[in-house]
């Protein structure tokens, strides 16, 4: 099944990254507060895959043009604009939505700091119609490891969400890519699980003078 991607985000760290290695699989687009930005983001990506020999289909945008072009939407935004970002958008109605955001703060240590929804997908989920269909996926992979083309990604990825449908479809896309292996990780209640990870592998590395940790199920 062919669909079209929309990045909100697009142009930070993680989202130029996804917004790489999904390129070659799918149109992609790119969106930011900054259009500009975005165009040039795309630019960088179509030469870091020429590169590599990989030929991508991506254009940048507004939030909005990748928002009202894409049948899946990922939100690679950090959760401190979560509501901002949303409230600024409107065509959520009918997509998948993809959330990758770990609310967090750093005193020392990284901490996890869920909302009073439970999880930052639980608050996006409140927040958009009820026919978009949220699930939590790409929560516990660096932003460095999405941009190193040279490497492979081979880490597991856990997919919370309600609709089996939409967890189906997300759960391919994450088999497309790389060797990433998703697994179904129940329903979207569960997402703080996942995001809650995402400070633990950050402490890891911290404190023990690793980088990129990352996740693998065996």
């Amino acid at each position: 099944m062919t669909f079209t991607i929309g990045i909100i985000g697009g142009t930070g760290e993680i989202g130029e990254g996804i917004a790489m290695r999904l390129s070659p699989l799918y149109d992609v687009v790119v969106g930011s507060r900054d259009t500009d930005k975005a165009e040039t983001s795309c630019e960088c990506c179509i030469s870091s895959q020429k590169e590599q020999g990989v030929v991508c289909t991506l254009r940048g945008g507004s939030n909005q043009d990748a928002l009202l072009a894409s049948d899946i939407v990922i939100l690679a935004i950090p959760f401190k604009h979560l509501v901002t970002t949303v409230e600024s958008l409107h065509g959520f109605e009918d997509k998948i939505v993809i959330s990758p955001i770990n609310p967090m703060e750093r005193a020392g240590h990284f901490i996890y700091t869920p909302p009073e929804e439970g999880s930052a997908a639980m608050k996006l989920a409140a927040m958009l119609p009820d026919s978009a269909r949220v699930c939590t996926a790409f929560n516990n992979i660096s932003g460095n490891r999405w941009r190193a083309l040279d490497t492979e990604l081979d880490y597991s990825v856990p997919v919370c969400g309600d609709d089996a449908e939409a967890k189906g479809i997300v759960m391919d896309l994450i088999n497309r890519i790389s060797l990433l292996k998703s697994y179904d990780a129940g329903p979207l209640s569960s997402s703080h699980i996942v995001e809650s990870i995402t400070p633990l592998l950050l402490n890891i590395a911290r404190f023990n003078g690793m980088k990129d940790v990352g996740i693998i199920f065996r």
